[in-house]
């Protein structure tokens, strides 16, 4: 062979395996941006909630509200950092519990497509550690300590969401069972839903919310604006929740899949949405607003878990059955005299439960794992939750006195008004 012809060949040997490196490096960039920009959706769904939940109750409330949502994310992140993480994702376990040390986040990893950076990886997990958090704030609005709050808060992100996220997300038993949960329905919703469920009985309702003789007084919020814009931002930070889920979008099934996961994640919301204002007009002779906004929550919630594996049409049957169940759920629990005040059980918990047996009839995963996935994460979440707050409400430290749930969380607990200018004050 000539020396030209030989180093002809080694430069286009040299070219390939430079384009092959290139393409690899440009599908790990692309990837993890991808999830980057979901991830931030995800942070940011932080705001919907608290808009949602201070919309929802007392103006004299909100600052506490708005305290427990930055509370849950900035608090969580460090827990989530220093032990949460580790005990989800540690790379060896035994199926119920697993731990790789404090601060565990993984090794660099080789660059190339569907190859995710372990700091990435980290942030967009810990989005959906501090959502599951959150969805409790709104179950216990108006009556609870906010010392209390970050008791609770502090466990769940550090402890109970990472133990039962571990069964699934980690690799764990209800992994290894065939139980699927694409984005989340049981391991996030349906925890934060059946934990805030659990806050609710513990506390007994607000005072006022129920008549002495069995009847129920509306405790309307002060201000549906926000609450509606706080959906809207919900609904537009669930395309970071499910269609991030996938954790990646470079090649053709990839992008393929994220395609088809937000279709069905917006049509699920929709259905949700509209069947459950026309149940509640049908019921309470009027559209009711409040209840269309859980509806589209709903629909969220239930397509969460299967978004990735169900047609378009079957996402529109699991958003309306979702929109059924809100409003049933709601309905159910005045009636059961537990005060939710934002609907935080039926939107997360009921349709949580939903989304995952769903998952087993539409999206052709094992039904009975399905079903035992879809009882035990709730479960955990309600006995474990339960537990903490019996154990803060013996000690006498979970619920404000009457006097400062009358006058207020934002003046008894914070000293600050969200709308300044309202309290009287002696002239001296």
């Amino acid at each position: 062979m000539k020396k030209k012809h030989f180093f002809t060949i080694a430069g286009m040997f040299g070219l390939t395996s430079m384009v092959y490196a290139s393409d690899a490096v440009n599908a790990y960039a692309i990837d993890n941006f991808f999830l980057f920009i979901c991830a931030v959706l995800v942070l940011f769904m932080q705001a919907g909630f608290a808009l949602l939940e201070s919309g929802l109750n007392s103006a004299k409330n909100t600052v506490n509200i708005l305290f427990k949502n930055i509370v849950d994310l900035s608090a969580g992140a460090l827990l989530f950092y220093f032990v949460g993480y580790s005990l989800m994702y540690a790379p060896e376990g035994n199926g119920i519990l697993a731990f790789a040390g404090f601060g565990f986040i993984g090794d660099a990893v080789e660059p190339g497509a569907g190859a995710l950076n372990p700091q990435m990886n980290w942030l967009f997990q810990v989005a959906f550690a501090a959502t599951a958090a959150t969805i409790v704030s709104g179950a216990v609005a108006g009556r609870m300590k906010f010392s209390a709050y970050l008791v609770y808060s502090v466990v769940l992100t550090g402890l109970v969401y990472p133990i039962s996220g571990y069964w699934k997300w980690g690799g764990g038993w209800l992994d290894a069972l065939g139980f699927y949960d694409f984005a989340g329905s049981l391991v996030v919703h349906a925890l934060g839903g059946f934990a805030g469920l659990a806050g609710a009985i513990v506390l007994g309702p607000r005072l006022g919310r129920f008549k002495r003789n069995g009847g129920s007084r509306a405790m309307p919020g002060h201000s549906l604006t926000i609450s509606t814009l706080g959906v809207f931002i919900l609904w537009v930070g669930w395309y970071g929740f499910n269609p991030g889920s996938q954790l990646a979008i470079v090649g053709v099934d990839n992008t393929n899949a994220v395609m088809l996961i937000a279709v069905n994640t917006t049509l699920a919301a929709a259905a949700g949405g509209v069947i459950a204002m026309m149940l509640a007009w049908f019921l309470f002779k009027k559209p009711d607003l409040s209840m269309a906004l859980n509806g589209v929550l709903a629909g969220l919630v239930a397509i969460t878990a299967n978004c990735d594996s169900v047609t378009n049409g079957e996402s529109i049957i699991i958003g309306s059955i979702g929109g059924i169940l809100v409003v049933s759920g709601i309905i159910l629990l005045e009636k059961l005299r537990i005060d939710d005040p934002v609907g935080a059980w039926p939107v997360h918990g009921l349709s949580g439960i939903w989304g995952g047996i769903a998952t087993g009839i539409f999206g052709g995963h094992p039904l009975m794992a399905q079903i035992i996935g879809s009882l035990v994460i709730p479960l955990w979440g309600f006995v474990t939750m339960f537990g903490l707050f019996s154990l803060l409400k013996a000690f006498n430290f979970l619920r404000v006195s009457e006097s400062e749930e009358i006058r207020g969380l934002d003046i008894s607990e914070h000293q600050e008004e969200a709308y300044a200018g309202f309290q009287i004050f002696t002239v001296e």
